[in-house]
């Protein structure tokens, strides 16, 4: 419990209330609000946690494929400048010869 939420226990206990009867009412309240926040969002039927692990399963997928597109795209832009490189380097040993007329 917070300090906050401690606090006011203590200013209500000071006023003659029971800490049984608030901790039951504060649990009360912050059930309700859980409830009220999945009923807003659409997750209070049965399916809900199946609903749940899909969409985690949906945005794992997504960062593995980004991940994967990312590694790609590196890999051809390190093999492209190996290549020219190469070439460039194959052209100044003389290996190749330019376009001479």
């Amino acid at each position: 419990m917070n300090s906050i939420l401690q606090g006011l226990l203590a200013q209500a206990e000071a006023g003659g209330a029971a800490r049984v009867t608030l901790q039951a009412m504060i649990e009360e309240a912050a059930e309700s609000g859980a409830a009220r926040a999945l009923a807003r969002l659409g997750l209070t039927d049965d399916k809900a946690g199946h609903d749940i692990g899909e969409l985690r399963q949906l945005v794992q997928g997504w960062r593995d494929v980004k991940s994967s597109a990312i590694k790609s795209l590196v890999g051809w832009v390190v093999r492209s400048l190996v290549a020219v490189l190469l070439v460039g380097i194959a052209f100044k040993l003389g290996l190749v010869r330019g376009g001479e007329a």
